[in-house]
């Protein structure tokens, strides 16, 4: 099958055209920056560069290269590593989220494409109340704190925009946190903070996080494009969501850093804003049974604890 890899060379799309390659697949990695056309090549693929932010541009990639399928993967993480003021970290994710979307679906029903897989987030949009593991039928935060709104706005156009759609059916994964190797929690800079002690244990350290492997995230969209269900959302997350109390000091001792310091959440407000207190405090992981039941996917590893493990140890043999 011919699958276009929309945002190629991510975190998990350059995991994902390594796997959809070895799997047989033909397969096109798409990329707005000509620089980083060399990279998808080098992974076995054909390149095609395009800004999904120029309705024109996209279509006329896409069209061209004729694809039976495509998976969304685009981001604009760079700066996003200042939570602080969590909409402009994520303003450029945001508009690939809702303009990008509807581009890339515009040029997909042009290029007559059967099915559509696209990336989501599981963790803080869900509703702050009830239990802590949430499953893909709860409800969305209705009123998340301010600096959120937009970021759940896109996640809420992207989710229902693919969802709804039936030429090409499409199907959304909600990732957890990722991690890899030099990426996501591991991403140098965020290691410097934690090293640094600059990522504090705010008040009862209660919000509940979902973790997934880079790589394992690339596994299980294979699955999904393969025997994901048109219309349906899955969470893909590991088998043990966990409190920042617990991972956030485990990760700091595995890292060889002294223990987060402990800040009240009364003060966290007022330095770094009532969303980090949120996420911090109040938000909600997400079950991986879903995924596991319909998409036969199984996380390797299952849990974040020998995840970060096997990171900090590559990690140290390099």
């Amino acid at each position: 099958m011919r699958i276009l890899v929309a945002g190629a060379t991510g975190a998990v799309g350059r995991p994902l055209v390594s796997q959809l390659v070895a799997a047989g697949h033909s397969v096109v990695g798409l990329t707005r920056s000509a620089a980083k056309a060399a990279t998808i090549r080098a992974l076995g693929a054909e390149a095609v560069v395009a800004d999904a932010l120029d309705a024109k541009a996209l279509r006329g990639a896409v069209v061209a290269a004729s694809p039976d399928a495509i998976v969304h993967e685009m981001t604009d993480l760079s700066g996003a590593s200042d939570l602080r003021d969590f909409d402009r970290s994520f303003a450029g994710s945001n508009r690939l989220r809702i303009e990008g979307t509807d581009n890339l679906l515009a040029a997909a029903r042009e290029a007559g494409v059967e099915r559509l897989v696209a990336q989501s987030y599981c963790g803080w949009p869900y509703a702050r109340v009830g239990g802590a593991i949430k499953s893909e039928t709860d409800p969305l935060d209705p009123d998340p704190p301010q600096q959120l709104h937009r970021s759940l706005e896109a996640i809420r156009h992207l989710e229902g925009t693919v969802t709804a759609s039936s030429q090409p059916a499409g199907i959304v994964l909600r990732y957890g946190s990722f991690y890899g190797r030099d990426t996501g929690l591991f991403e140098g800079s965020f290691v410097d903070q934690i090293r640094r002690r600059r990522v504090p244990l705010i008040g009862d350290g209660n919000g509940w996080w979902s973790f997934v492997q880079v790589d394992d995230a690339a596994r299980a969209t294979v699955l999904a494009h393969q025997y994901g269900r048109p219309g349906e959302i899955y969470n893909i997350v590991d088998d043990e969501p966990a409190p920042v109390r617990q991972w956030l000091p485990a990760l700091a001792e595995l890292l060889g850093a002294r223990p987060p310091r402990r800040v009240p959440a009364w003060l966290a407000r007022l330095l770094a804003g009532e969303h980090l207190v949120a996420m911090m405090t109040a938000a909600r992981a997400g079950s991986n049974a879903k995924a596991r039941r319909e998409l036969g996917w199984r996380p390797e590893p299952v849990t974040w604890r020998q995840g970060f493990a096997d990171i900090v140890g590559q990690r140290r043999a390099a």
